[in-house]
């Protein structure tokens, strides 16, 4: 029989070397220690407590989450690469060289200007581009145009996706990204959180971020088509205007798909399930603890810290 837990719902995302569970308003992040042991820390979303008749409007509701997931996460992987380790002689340099430490933030931030441009090229501009300069040879209607637009865009993540996903380094954080989806699962079952339990639940879950991007990417090509081809750089405006619609309702699908028994829902995440077997590996016993140690920890009573200790 299951218990009442398995009705709360727990979100996660995998770290450097650990996995972050987020229940509500509460987080919780596991992070496996250079020295073997399991850290464990949990704070509280309270700003979300004074905004939260957001959640009844659909859509918006998509964005505000999108955001805050986003923020969260990020921080939550900053701190987890501290904690393993591979920060600490970064840290230990820029302690001792000041202008050192302005070199670095410098590349910091070029470096995320420059991933956010190629994004935007990669994502919005190359495929309009493709597809503006080869309806001037061969005439598409604007249903066609689309439609090949969106596949250059599928196309290039699944390539992206298929590339990092053998490096290394990645592999490793795809293989907690795993253990975070088959402990939800033990969870949701209502079986108890044990290494044995965990490892023969599926890795694959229709609440994941690879279903979100798929079903945006999807959602984007019926959005766009009502976009204008006659100006590249006015289509790419009105993509970024119309990001937050897109967003709102891909997240609104990845709420039916959330629900037992849905058919449409089902059939929307099935792209994005196949896709997981990129982006999720087979975890370790090691890794499983650390997922298992998150969702214990996000489900003890609330902390005191807030997101802005992280």
């Amino acid at each position: 029989m299951k218990n009442k837990e398995q009705k709360i719902r727990i979100g996660g995302q995998a770290l450097i070397e650990g996995v972050m569970m987020r229940k509500k308003n509460t987080i919780a992040m596991a992070v496996r220690l250079p020295d073997g042991n399991i850290d464990k820390e949990k704070f509280n979303i309270n700003f979300l407590e004074k905004i939260k008749w957001y959640s009844k409007i659909p859509i918006f509701r998509g964005v505000v989450e999108m955001i805050v997931s986003f923020i969260i996460g990020y921080k939550c992987l900053l701190k987890s690469a501290q904690k393993a380790g591979i920060e600490e002689e970064e840290e230990k340099k820029e302690k001792n060289n000041k202008k050192d430490n302005v070199i670095i933030s410098v590349f910091s931030f070029l470096g995320a200007i420059l991933g956010v441009f190629a994004t935007i090229v990669l994502f919005m501009y190359l495929p309009s581009f493709f597809v503006k300069q080869l309806s001037n040879i061969i005439p598409f209607n604007n249903f066609f145009k689309v439609s090949l637009e969106g596949l250059i865009k599928i196309f290039i993540f699944v390539f992206y996706l298929f590339i990092i996903s053998n490096l290394k380094d990645i592999k490793r954080t795809f293989q907690y990204h795993g253990a975070e989806h088959k402990t939800i699962a033990c969870f949701e079952k209502g079986e108890k959180l044990t290494v044995e339990n965990v490892k023969k639940c599926t890795r694959f879950h229709p609440r994941c971020g690879t279903n979100f991007i798929f079903i945006v990417l999807f959602i984007s090509i019926f959005i766009f088509s009502f976009l204008t081809w006659n100006s590249l750089l006015v289509r790419l405006i009105l993509k970024f205007s119309t990001l937050p619609l897109v967003t709102g309702l891909s997240y609104e699908v990845i709420r039916l798909a959330g629900k037992e028994n849905n058919i449409i829902g089902k059939i929307m995440v099935a792209p994005g399930l196949c896709l997981q077997r990129l982006t999720t590996k087979e975890p370790d016993e090691k890794q499983i603890e650390v997922a298992i140690a998150s969702v214990e920890e996000v489900l003890k009573e609330k902390s005191e810290n807030k997101i802005d200790d992280i």
